[in-house]
């Protein structure tokens, strides 16, 4: 698509100034429908870097999931729990750095937990580096086994960016999805070790500026004959917050616009990272039958009935293409991300 120019460039810089300012008052409104559980925010201490996530019935997943980026370097994770059915609002309370709240409203009509993230991200977020991730993402980069967060923050600082990109890599297992044994706590890419590697479309956004990246064992296995409308697989999870600041559609994109400038258009590549995606554990194929009765997780909720339908089935998402994972340097090599010249 062409680049906006001119007097259409500014016009839309005027739509998007005051989309922002909606989805802020959005967020505002919806915080009545928070109710706070345990609050812990008190121990927020300035330059901590604070993890953001909207969850439901994700007992499994946690235990692994907080490990991890404790490990990396967040000090404080703040949780919107939605209305779980499992342990997961009992396990949050007793993690000593977490504060949690929960609503029972509706996932969907929050633009999927956007909204209820904003206003928290506002109060709590701003001047900090705050990841916010679903609880099936698990964020590795360049070197994160030996430079944990607060070390790429400052050299994102140093090169006077306040926002870093990530591909979302679907990682899935060998055989039926359920035959699968997974327990909280294991690493779950000792299940999930395969990915494909080489299938993804990437374009650039006229309006927020942002790659629009799809591809994956998703677009192979369930959109293989409508590429276009399969999941998007770009994000920028991980920014310096300010209170003016908003998402527009989950983490792929934000405004300001500028936040979305996470590439390199000058023939070079800028420093990046990976969201392993953790959704095809064997647990996917009970949850598919309850969001697809819940119809709660996409906007037009008629159009992935057949997504919803294979899952169900209890696929094999394995192909002879399929690449097994050993670590992020082979991700570097395959140029799915960058080290840029973070050396």
């Amino acid at each position: 698509m062409a680049r906006l120019t001119g007097a259409r460039r500014a016009a839309e810089a005027y739509r998007l100034r005051w989309k922002r300012r909606h989805l802020l008052f959005r967020a505002l409104r919806k915080r009545r429908q928070l109710r706070c559980v345990i609050d812990r925010t008190a121990e927020i201490a300035p330059g901590d870097i604070l993890g953001f996530a909207t969850v439901r019935n994700e007992a499994v997943r946690l235990p692994h999931f907080l490990a991890h980026h404790r490990g990396l370097g967040v000090r404080h994770f703040l949780i919107v729990e939605n209305n779980s059915t499992d342990d997961t609002q009992a396990y949050l309370v007793d993690q000593p750095d977490v504060s949690l709240w929960t609503t029972p409203a509706s996932y969907k009509l929050s633009r999927f937990g956007v909204d209820w993230l904003t206003w928290l991200l506002a109060r709590y977020g701003n001047g900090h580096w705050c990841l916010t991730l679903d609880a099936d993402e698990i964020l590795i980069y360049p070197h994160h086994d030996t430079r944990p967060l607060p070390a790429l923050v400052d050299w994102l600082e140093r090169h006077g960016r306040r926002s870093f990109g990530t591909l979302m890599l679907d990682m899935y297992p060998k055989g039926p999805l359920q035959d699968q044994r997974y327990r909280p706590g294991e690493d779950p890419f000792d299940v999930l070790c395969w990915f494909d590697g080489g299938n993804y479309m990437i374009r650039k956004k006229p309006d927020l500026e942002n790659l629009w990246i799809q591809g994956g064992v998703r677009a192979r296995r369930f959109f293989a004959d409508r590429p276009r409308r399969a999941p998007t697989m770009g994000k920028t999870p991980l920014v310096k917050w300010h209170w003016r600041y908003a998402y527009v559609s989950s983490t792929h994109s934000l405004l300001p616009r500028h936040l979305n400038h996470t590439y390199d258009e000058s023939g070079g590549e800028a420093l990046s990272g990976i969201l392993l995606h953790t959704k095809f554990l064997p647990t996917i194929v009970d949850k598919s039958v309850e969001e697809k009765r819940r119809r709660e997780h996409f906007a037009n909720s008629a159009l992935y009935e057949g997504y919803y339908d294979a899952l169900i089935g209890n696929p094999d998402l394995w192909c002879v293409h399929s690449t097994r994972f050993t670590g992020w340097r082979q991700l570097e090599a395959m140029g799915l991300m960058s080290k840029g010249n973070w050396i």
